[in-house]
């Protein structure tokens, strides 16, 4: 009897499994918790992309409202969002880039060729950076208030839809 009821703990798993599997694919990436929001940005001290002699701190990011986003070239979401950055930035919206993990020539060559939205880029070569920010994977896009205080984390792709509904309003109101 015992040897039969074992025959149907595996099913029993199984059963388990899918269920657990079936409802993640209905959950919510953006709603995955960040440790950050409401901390400061975490500190930082990385060559600029364009200017590696020169060092780019968290100071980038007071002073004003400003989105920082973290892209690569080897990350297509990356490049289906960079125009709309572009479109952001040329209607006044500052953005700090972190290019993550990244060959720094093909992302000079990114830039140059598709439009450069970013106020300033660091090279966040080691991951250090996106460590720090509880970086799940590019592109993910963090709302930082004139104090350094990260507001909001969105995973994925910035596009219209996100702009309106989401950051737009959450940009105004921390003006």
């Amino acid at each position: 009897m015992k040897q039969r009821l074992a025959l149907f703990v595996p099913l029993g798993v199984f059963l388990l499994l899918s269920v657990l599997f079936f409802r993640g694919l209905f959950l919510d990436p953006n709603a995955m918790p960040s440790e950050l929001v409401g901390r400061e940005a975490p500190s930082f001290d990385l060559p600029d992309l364009l200017a590696p002699e020169q060092r780019v701190t968290e100071a980038v990011l007071k002073g004003e409202v400003t989105l920082l986003n973290v892209w690569a070239t080897w990350c297509p979401p990356c490049r289906v969002e960079h125009p709309y950055l572009v479109d952001l930035a040329e209607s006044g919206i500052p953005i700090v880039g972190v290019n993550y993990k990244d060959d720094t020539d093909a992302a000079r060559d990114w830039l140059r060729d598709l439009g450069d939205p970013y106020i300033r880029t660091v090279i966040d070569a080691s991951g250090r950076l996106g460590i720090d920010l509880g970086l799940t994977g590019a592109p993910e896009t963090y709302l930082v208030d004139a104090n350094g205080i990260i507001h909001y984390r969105h995973i994925g792709i910035v596009d219209d839809e996100v702009w309106e509904q989401t950051l737009k309003p959450l940009y105004e109101s921390l003006q």
